[in-house]
């Protein structure tokens, strides 16, 4: 196949695939990232090695490899650690391609902090990770050089030795001159900004390694906190535009007479059940049968998943609902927003609406499934005695986040939180919201605080001490 043709190919082309340009021949053999006509990134043999490959084509194709190019040269002109740049060509009207060294066995950062994610905040396996990141970043830093796209997987670790990686986004302030301290907040913003908030009372412990390494300017914590808070709202922002369009994450269809919308990883997995979900709900274990909604719990595959119908009660009722986002598509978008956030809930699989000429109807959410006990199980045997000082803590840290974010549950019964995997998870999110300003939450938080402890009774030692222990605003 000719390089060119790779843009007609899909998000999915078959693979192997061999590919010639200027002569040259490649075998693509397994896809790694994808931007469909525009950017395949893959690893693959070359002259009987194995190579990572970018691929660039499409009508943006040589400005892509230009940047690609440059970042990657930068990197290695200042000595920092990067695989080597073993061939790039690009042939005008077909696009271009980069090959590099390929590091066998290398694992993403990410990949390590996915690892320890769970653990207390800056647990000793969290600090090790991070610690790591901020040297590598502020050698770049210190040699003039900044990623603009700055997250743990960029970060590549082989036999002990950290590699940056992504030239693409790398660029230079002046090549070998400390970057200006400005720059550096900007940056450290969009590092930090990635990582739990919970972090954020360690940040000076660990800006110590990134000091250590590069300590060309003192950094005003007060100053990295405003960048912090900058990045997140604009990547909360960008994600819960995503969740709504076809994209690398999402398989979306969205028309006048329905919308589907699937997470890509399991697009395939779950394409069944989404051409009939009343069958699955039928087949499954009921879990709930009112009138707005219909609960069940369905496997999938090996797996067992929870399935949302929201009914149409009556002519009255979709009066009232069709003109508005349905409550599956508000469920939806705000797990993705949990998910984000880094408050636990059972992550969004799946969206679908069924719609007349835009006017909506009944609709369904999948998400997975919450296998641990919920809260009014888990503290019935401490109505008049106290419950492991771990689920307070984790209690505590739930509605720390919740103040954070300012956001409002809207129905904090107890069986609308489960314990799992050591904290909280929230369930139910028909009615969350994430409030603008302080004076509209204050009010929505008494409500959630007040329901939340509604369900013990009045004069038992639980509520008494739940109602010391929560946050008043």
């Amino acid at each position: 196949m000719q390089l060119a043709q790779l843009a007609q190919a899909g998000r999915e082309p078959s693979l192997p695939l061999t590919l010639e340009l200027a002569g040259d021949e490649l075998e693509l053999q397994r896809l790694l990232r994808v931007l469909p006509g525009q950017r395949y990134v893959g690893q693959a043999q070359w002259r009987g090695r194995p190579v990572l490959v970018k691929l660039l084509v499409g009508e943006r194709a040589e400005r892509h490899y230009r940047r690609e190019l440059d970042g990657a040269r930068l990197l290695a002109e200042q000595d920092l650690t990067t695989p080597a740049l073993l061939a790039e060509v690009f042939v005008e009207g077909q696009g271009g391609w980069l090959l590099f060294d390929y590091l066998e066995g290398a694992e993403s950062l990410w990949g390590a902090w996915r690892l320890v994610e769970r653990e207390a905040p800056l647990s000793e396996g969290q600090h090790g990770v991070l610690a790591e990141a901020l040297t590598a970043i502020a050698g770049m830093h210190a040699r003039g050089l900044w990623q603009s796209d700055l997250h743990l997987d960029n970060l590549l670790r082989q036999q002990g030795q950290l590699y940056l990686i992504d030239g693409g986004g790398v660029q230079a302030e002046t090549p070998g001159q400390p970057l200006s301290r400005q720059r550096v907040l900007e940056n450290l913003g969009v590092f930090f900004a990635q990582l739990p908030a919970e972090l954020e009372p360690y940040l000076e412990e660990l800006l110590i390694h990134y000091l250590l390494a590069n300590g060309e300017h003192a950094l005003p914590l007060e100053a990295l906190l405003k960048e912090i808070a900058k990045v997140r709202q604009w990547r909360l922002r960008d994600y819960l535009k995503k969740v709504g369009r076809d994209c690398s994450l999402f398989a979306a269809r969205v028309g006048a007479f329905g919308l589907r919308v699937v997470r890509r990883a399991q697009q395939a997995e779950l394409a069944p059940l989404l051409d009939d979900p009343d069958a699955a709900i039928a087949a499954g274990r009921l879990l709930k049968d009112g009138g707005s909604a219909t609960v069940a719990l369905v496997q999938v595959g090996d797996r067992l998943r929870v399935l949302k119908r929201y009914n149409i009660k009556g002519w009255g009722h979709w009066l009232k609902r069709f003109w508005r986002p349905s409550r599956a598509w508000h469920s939806w978008v705000e797990g993705h927003r949990l998910e984000l956030l880094g408050i636990a809930t059972p992550r969004p699989l799946a969206v679908r609406e069924q719609r007349w000429c835009w006017l909506r109807s009944r609709a369904w959410l999948l998400t997975e499934h919450c296998a641990g006990e919920d809260l009014l199980t888990r503290f019935a045997p401490y109505l008049d005695s106290t419950p492991p000082e771990e689920e307070l803590q984790a209690l505590d840290q739930l509605f720390a986040a919740l103040i954070r974010e300012r956001i409002s549950h809207g129905d904090c019964k107890g069986t609308n939180l489960f314990w799992e995997s050591g904290r909280w998870t929230l369930i139910d999110l028909d009615a969350m919201r994430q409030h603008r300003s302080q004076a509209s939450f204050a009010p929505a938080f008494a409500r959630d605080r007040a329901r939340f402890l509604r369900n013990w009774p009045q004069d038992s030692a639980l509520h008494r001490l739940l109602d010391q222990r929560l946050p008043r605003l």
